[in-house]
C-alpha cells in the first residue's frame, strides 16, 4: 500500500503542476507561467517528488514509465495493474481538484483543460501524425534518461535531477505540438474534464 500511495501522491503532484501552471496560464494571458514556466513546474515537481517519495515506490508517476521499465526488465509484471491504477487515480483526483478550483471563477474559460490533442486541439494546430510522432520520440528519450540515470553505474543520488531536467526540456519541445504529456495517466486525467473532444 505504501508503494501505491507513493505513486498516487506523485502522480497527483505531477498533474497538479500541469493543471496549476498550464490551465491558469491559458486563462490569464500575460499573467501566467507561459511555456517555460509550465515546463519548469512539471520538471521540478517530478524532481521533488522523486526525492520525497521515490524511495518508496521507485517514483514512476507515469504509466508509460511503468510499462517501459517493465519492457526493459526492471519492473515486475504482477505490479503493473496496481501501479497503473494508482497513477490514473492520482492524476484524476488532481484534475478534479483543479476543476473545482477553476469553477470558482465566474468568468473562467476551461477550454480543453490542458488536455493533449491534435488539429484544433493542438496549440500549434499540428496533425495527429505530428502529435503521435513527438509523443513517441520524447517518451522513448525520457525512458532512456530514466534507465540511464538510475543505473548502478550512474552517480548515486542524482537521478531525480537528470529526470526532472529532462522532463522540463521535453515539455519545452512538445507543448506547442501536443500540449506535452509523455504520460497516459496525465493525458487521461485532464481529458476527463476536457470534454468529448479531449476524451476522443
Amino acid at each position: 500500500m505504501g508503494k501505491l500511495l507513493s505513486e498516487f501522491v506523485g502522480t497527483f503532484m505531477l498533474v497538479s503542476a500541469v493543471c496549476g501552471a498550464a490551465l491558469f496560464t491559458a486563462c490569464s494571458p500575460g499573467n501566467g507561467a507561459g511555456i517555460i514556466g509550465v515546463s519548469l513546474a512539471v520538471g521540478m515537481t517530478v524532481l521533488a517528488m522523486a526525492y520525497a517519495v521515490g524511495y518508496v515506490s521507485g517514483g514512476r508517476f507515469n504509466l508509460a514509465v511503468t510499462i517501459g521499465l517493465w519492457a526493459g526488465g526492471k519492473f515486475e509484471t504482477k505490479d503493473i495493474p496496481s501501479y497503473i491504477g494508482a497513477q490514473v487515480a492520482g492524476g484524476a483526483c488532481a484534475a478534479l481538484v483543479f476543476y473545482l478550483i477553476a469553477s470558482g471563477k465566474s468568468d473562467m474559460v476551461l477550454g480543453n483543460f490542458a488536455s493533449n490533442g491534435y488539429g484544433s486541439q493542438s496549440p500549434g494546430k499540428f496533425s495527429l501524425g505530428s502529435v503521435f510522432l513527438i509523443e513517441v520520440v520524447i517518451t522513448a528519450l525520457f525512458l532512456i534518461v530514466i534507465i540511464g540515470a538510475t543505473s548502478a553505474k550512474a552517480p548515486a543520488g542524482f537521478a531525480p535531477i537528470a529526470i526532472g531536467l529532462a522532463l522540463a526540456v521535453f515539455h519545452l519541445m512538445a507543448m506547442p505540438v501536443s500540449n506535452a504529456s509523455l504520460n497516459p495517466a496525465r493525458s487521461t486525467a485532464t481529458a476527463i474534464f476536457g470534454g468529448g473532444t479531449a476524451l476522443a
